[in-house]
């Protein structure tokens, strides 16, 4: 790295120290409601493309076809946006996925209007707006630090984390009722509108750096491509992080199937109770969000909590699987929620502040790969097992997996642990 080069980076950084709290931060103020629409918009399309596929092929199989789809194409893309997110001006390439997503979905309502369209068209309409969806995260999530800096962010995750559960639960509950008093073709079209206002928010918000502008030389994509891998694979904080997230998402997604057929099956839950239940998560999660706002930087030992909790959400599952009733398992599972909120967020923050504002973009781009295929192995190994054996005794077993997991990782994970 030359002077200059060095030079440019204390700059950076220097600037960066001295960006304003977050309620004055533009930029970080517009792109987090540019966030929150858009999931909340996209919860919309989501209903109402299930209900179109069902209602056009009556078959849960095709709505299958469209998750594995997307499973593929997660998996495929996700390395390569976050080394475009890396390679290109981030805010382009937020504005470019914002703009594309808005056109598909305008493409997707007009056509399922159509009598006789072809289920064909709308499962590749939607397999482009996914693919386009893939480039924005890694070049949002990465922009991230250079937009709030090292002072505020964990406040600044713990905000969008916060809005990013409301978005979505309202957006599901409205969605809902949206499909039945106007059908799907509106509702995809509101989701579009949503994307084409997440488009002004991002042009409102102005411009924010780059970390590709500081380099003189540029490599080849492909050079870039293997950097990234080689990174994530030799770093022990990436690495671990690589790791670990994948691994819990897969068995907490797990557990999360297992209980709603536990609470019909061993709870007889009331439609209230369950409603309860489900709305458990996101309030643990959000109550988790919102300690780490409330503290910010005072936050110490984050490496310790994030091992505490991973350790105690298995014994939490395991004493889950013996409940009987659902008014004790309730609050058991909002202590869940807020255990895996700990880890999932602050394991976030850890790797925005340690990994370089270079490399964020793939490294984002490769976990969230990995953390979109992980939940759907889990998920079909737990239901075959679930339909083979009683399911409070498959989520036992899964609660002694994640302590060994959790017990393993702190002794293992010695970066993450001594992480302050």
């Amino acid at each position: 790295m030359t002077d200059s080069q060095i030079s440019v980076g204390k700059q950076l950084d220097a600037a960066v120290h001295r960006l304003p709290a977050l309620w004055r931060n533009k930029q970080y103020i517009l792109l987090l409601f540019a966030h929150t629409f858009s999931i909340f918009g996209n919860s919309f399309h989501n209903i109402a493309l299930n209900l179109w596929i069902l209602n056009k092929t009556g078959s849960a199989r095709m709505m299958t076809v469209v998750l594995v789809m997307n499973l593929v194409l997660g998996s495929v893309f996700g390395p390569i946006a976050g080394t475009l997110a890396d390679r290109m001006n981030r805010r382009h390439l937020m504005l470019l996925s914002d703009l594309s997503r808005c056109g598909l979905a305008l493409m997707t309502a007009f056509f399922i209007t159509i009598p006789g369209t072809s289920f064909m068209m709308i499962v590749c309409l939607t397999g482009l707006s996914t693919v386009f969806g893939l480039f924005h995260s890694p070049a949002f999530q990465s922009s991230l630090i250079t937009i709030v800096g090292k002072d505020h962010i964990e406040r600044a995750v713990g905000l969008m984390n916060i809005s990013e559960n409301i978005s979505r639960t309202a957006g599901f509950t409205v969605g809902g009722i949206f499909v039945a008093a106007f059908g799907g073709a509106w509702t995809i079209l509101f989701d579009g509108l949503t994307f084409l206002l997440t488009f002004f928010l991002v042009i409102l918000a102005g411009s924010f750096p780059s970390p590709r502008k500081r380099e003189q030389h540029k490599k080849k994509f492909k050079e870039d491509f293997i950097t990234g891998l080689k990174f994530i694979w030799k770093d022990p904080f990436a690495k671990a992080v690589t790791i670990l997230s994948p691994t819990l998402m897969l068995f907490f997604m797990s557990s999360l199937m297992l209980t709603q057929v536990i609470a019909v099956k061993v709870w007889t839950a009331t439609p209230f109770q369950f409603g309860l239940m489900e709305s458990c998560i996101p309030a643990g999660y959000m109550l988790g969000a919102g300690m780490i706002v409330v503290l910010g930087p005072r936050l110490k030992h984050r490496g310790k909590l994030v091992v505490l909790n991973l350790v105690l959400i298995g014994p939490g599952y395991m004493l889950l699987s013996y409940c009987r009733f659902a008014y004790i398992a309730i609050p058991m599972i909002l202590l869940i929620g807020f255990m895996f909120s700990l880890c999932t967020l602050l394991i976030n923050i850890i790797l925005r502040l340690e990994v370089s504002d270079e490399l964020q973009g793939r490294v984002f781009g490769t976990l969230g790969s990995l953390m979109s295929i992980a939940p759907s192995v889990g998920l079909v190994v737990v239901s075959f097992f679930a339909d083979l054996f009683a399911p409070n005794a498959v989520m036992f077993v899964i609660g002694c997996l994640l302590l060994v997991f959790g017990c393993t990782a702190g002794v293992r994970l010695k970066t993450i642990r001594e992480y302050d």
